[in-house]
């Protein structure tokens, strides 16, 4: 089917159409979806943190204790000298006929050893459960960090694995010294919730004791966040922990002044009624991150599930914890190892030299393909620019991040733009020095060059593939691009200059000139054939 509207170069014309439409707003700033430029195009923040994925031990054994002391409760069985450590749990079973179901649900926590001597329990943790365990810290981190820098709306961020126990964040961006250092303490913020019990028999005296004596009695000494002069006697063992915490958003109090309203989910909502029944007349101290935000006196039984965190914040700060405590804490604590940032005019420099790269490789390009094919090569060359919008228009769309490889991929996808069309213009030349009809000659290019062009289009797809899913950070950017220019290609190449030709192929059947057409010279051609 040939003509202006022939399949081929109608999807030639969508092509253009997409293409002008949505890479507009890139180019010239104007409303609409945008690529955004990396950190290495537009500076920001790039930091090294390390994990202490040794203190995720400590948590779970803390995770733990707090579980088989509630479980304990909830179901009647008697313990006494529940003691907590950093690599072990100890307590003393006094009732024998549980032993079952003690071991059962300390092992459905874990891949944990369990001794018993006597009625006295040890619980230590076998070296298969710390690798599981250090590795789940680092991933949770991971994710955790990525969905705060997410919900604090940095989108464009890079948030990778880098080597055994550190993570490599990139924040794009970032331009004075108040965002920076709200990004950072976002990143390193614990974010651990506990409600814990204030021991109120010895409180009163807790100024006098030593560490050894609070220690002794199962207590543990916390400051206050805005006084931490003033310290409160809470009982080690907390009532419940974060992980029971479902959702956690900004709010404000009856003095106007921003709060924290947290909700619990169903086994955190029994558990945190249970305590309030039972404790009325009693403080219960609201901790986070081992500083105590409030310690309100129980009035009367809290159902529901929910609570409120208050105290002295900026609307910054309570939307900052908000955040935090909404993807959850981090269950090891992470160090800045090393920080680095990128000032805007690097960037500027780099997108000065891709665009001149950018625009040099164009021209010599163009130049070429018009000198040497002809209208042939203005054909390919309209190929090309149509090929650079679509990659522009598609990775607006997707909001993708330009970055420094992007820019050369996007520079290497010119070549493999044209090498597409040079393939086929070589082989409408083959046809054409058999004497083949003009026409003949241009579908019978076509058909033999598409075969190889997919094929290599193909190879060239997958390992741009492979790198995206296996790389990280820039080898990311220079894949994404590799990937949209490949498929464009095929798109622009194959079916749009086709559709052109067919469009176009009532004039070149009449041509005299068919060197004006391929920039092929014969002095015997046939110009009858057909199509």
């Amino acid at each position: 089917m040939k003509g202006i509207f022939n399949p081929k170069i109608i999807v030639f014309y969508i092509a253009i159409i997409f293409g002008v439409l949505l890479s507009l707003p890139s180019l010239f700033t104007l409303p609409g979806p945008k690529i955004t430029l990396g950190l290495d195009l537009q500076g920001g923040l790039s930091m090294l943190l390390g994990v202490k994925t040794q203190e995720a031990i400590a948590s779970k054994f803390r995770s733990l204790g707090s579980s088989l002391n509630f479980f304990a409760k909830d179901e009647q069985i008697l313990i006494d000298n529940l003691i907590i450590k950093e690599q072990s749990i100890s307590f003393e079973l006094l009732d024998e006929d549980e032993k079952e179901k003690i071991h059962s649900f300390i092992l459905s926590n874990g891949n944990f050893i369990i001794s018993v001597e006597d009625k006295q329990y040890n619980i230590s943790m076998s070296e298969e459960e710390e690798i599981l365990t250090k590795n789940y810290a680092l991933g949770q981190a991971i994710d955790t960090i990525r969905n705060r820098l997410d919900q604090f709306g940095l989108r464009e961020t890079t948030v990778a694995r880098q080597g055994e126990d550190s993570i490599l964040v990139e924040i794009p961006g970032i331009k004075t010294q108040e965002e920076e250092q709200r990004a950072k303490e976002l990143i390193a913020r614990a974010a651990h919730l506990q409600m814990m019990a204030v021991d109120e028999d010895y409180a009163a005296r807790s100024h006098n004791m030593n560490e050894d004596e609070i220690q002794k009695i199962g207590d543990i000494l916390l400051p206050f966040v805005y006084n931490p002069q003033n310290k409160l006697l809470l009982k080690e063992i907390p009532i419940l922990d974060g992980s029971m915490l479902t959702d956690a958003r900004v709010a404000y109090g009856q003095d106007n002044k921003p709060v924290i309203n947290f909700t619990l989910n169903a086994q955190g909502a029994k558990v945190f009624a249970d305590f309030s029944e039972h404790n009325i007349g009693k403080r219960m101290a609201i901790v986070l991150d081992n500083k105590i935000y409030s310690a309100p006196v129980i009035k009367e039984r809290i159902g529901g599930g929910s609570g409120q965190i208050s105290g002295n914040f900026t609307v910054n700060e309570a939307s900052d914890i908000a955040i935090a405590l909404r993807s959850g804490a981090l269950l090891a604590p992470i160090e800045l190892l090393e920080q680095r940032s990128v000032g805007p005019s690097l960037g500027a420099d780099s997108i000065l030299a891709s665009v001149i790269a950018l625009i040099i490789g164009f021209v010599l390009t163009t130049v070429f393909m018009c000198v040497y094919y002809g209208l042939a090569g203005i054909i390919a060359n309209i190929a090309m620019v149509v090929n650079l919008l679509l990659i522009i228009a598609v990775m607006a769309i997707f909001q993708a991040t330009l970055t420094l490889p992007g820019m050369a991929g996007v520079v290497l996808t010119i070549g493999m733009a044209i090498d597409a069309n040079i393939i086929i213009n070589e082989r409408i030349r083959e046809c054409l020095r058999e004497s083949k009809g003009i026409i003949a000659a241009i579908e019978l290019g076509y058909e033999n060059a598409q075969r190889a062009i997919f094929d290599s289009n193909l190879t060239a797809l997958i390992t741009s593939v492979l790198l995206y899913i296996f790389g990280t950070g820039a080898i990311k950017g220079f894949a994404i691009t590799i990937s949209i220019g490949i498929i464009a290609s095929v798109i622009t190449a194959i079916i749009g200059t086709h559709g052109v030709y067919r469009w176009l192929s009532p004039y070149i059947a009449k041509s005299k000139n068919i060197s004006l057409w391929f920039g092929y010279k014969h002095n015997t051609f046939n110009t009858k054939g057909t199509s």
